[in-house]
């Protein structure tokens, strides 16, 4: 045998040990399969103009960081362009979807005027801009039935449709 040979044999025993020490398993159960890295979005948000409402809206980006695993919400560098801007206005909450995790978010003061729980609001319309409609009439465990869910309604998660909905979107 040449030593040519004698290389090429010990490299195909080492390969073929490799490959068997790999795939053993206890008996009886399936090898474990190999995690698939996951995409994740990150859109980026500019609460300035939020005003008095900033740290609500903080909180409604960390309802939707906890939520799901395909898209993340994370303030803009000061000065940076952001994927989404969020200012508060005298008027009703409502957001504007110029596309799928870009947008403008109106934090209105009537609806917190009204007794409305402020993060609540912040995760309702950002989960506009997430893709989601609303859902009117809708009970308090929908997140994106918004108003209708009632002033004491304080639910600020989306139920597993809503979570399912937006994975779907950004996966």
């Amino acid at each position: 045998m040449t030593l040519r040979n004698a290389v090429r044999a010990l490299l195909t025993t080492l390969l073929v040990t490799l490959t068997l020490v790999g795939t053993q398993t206890t008996a009886g159960a399936a090898p474990t399969p190999t995690p698939v890295p996951t995409q994740v979005t990150v859109l980026t948000y500019d609460a300035s103009g939020s005003a008095e409402l900033t740290d609500a809206v903080h909180s409604g980006a960390a309802v939707w960081n906890e939520s799901v695993t395909s898209v993340r919400l994370e303030p803009a560098a000061p000065g940076a362009d952001a994927n989404i801007t969020i200012v508060a206005d005298d008027g009703w909450p409502r957001a504007l979807t110029t596309s799928l995790g870009n947008g403008i978010v109106w934090m209105g003061r009537q609806a917190v005027d009204d007794g409305y729980d402020t993060i609540r609001i912040a995760a309702h319309e950002l989960g506009h801009i997430l893709g989601l409609p609303d859902i009117k009439p809708g009970p308090c465990s929908s997140l994106m039935s918004g108003s209708t869910g009632g002033v004491d309604c304080t639910n600020r998660y989306p139920d597993a449709a809503e979570r399912a909905d937006v994975e779907a979107a950004f996966s």
